[in-house]
This record gives C-alpha cells, sequence and structure tokens, in this order.
C-alpha cells in the first residue's frame, strides 16, 4: 500500500512541473508539497487500514478546500 503513495507522489510531481512550466507558480508549489507528502508516507510503515484512513482523510480535506475554493473565492462569470 505505501507503493501506491510514492505513486501518487510521482503523479503530482508530473502535474507540479507541468503547471511549473506553464507559470502556474502557486499551483506547481501546492503539488510540490503534496509530492512531499506523499513521498514521505509512501516510506513509512503503517498498515494497510492506516494508509486508508489517511488517503480518506485527504480526499475529504482536498475535496472540502477545492469546494469552497470554487464557489466563495473564484470569480464567476454572470
Amino acid at each position: 500500500m505505501g507503493r501506491m503513495f510514492r505513486v501518487l507522489g510521482f503523479f503530482t510531481l508530473s502535474i507540479g512541473l507541468m503547471a511549473f512550466a506553464g507559470g502556474l507558480v502557486e499551483m506547481a508549489l501546492l503539488f510540490f508539497l503534496q509530492t512531499a507528502f506523499f513521498v514521505i508516507l509512501g516510506y513509512l510503515k503503517f498498515t494497510e487500514k492506516t494508509y486508508m484512513l489517511l488517503f480518506w482523510a485527504y480526499m475529504i480535506v482536498t475535496f472540502t478546500g477545492f469546494s469552497y475554493w470554487t464557489v466563495f473565492v473564484m470569480d464567476m462569470p454572470v
């Protein structure tokens, strides 16, 4: 299960590098932080249940933050 978090780290690193190349520095930094988080978690020896709970907690925080940002912060065209 830890290997899956390293795979997530690889994909977030790829997205971060593409964002950085496209001039989206804030987005790139966010994805680089996620990369470090996933890679560190990938090398810890947690049980499968702990990895699943961490992943679900990550998803809840991410979707809550994304929903807040899109509804209350972004300018919506009228």
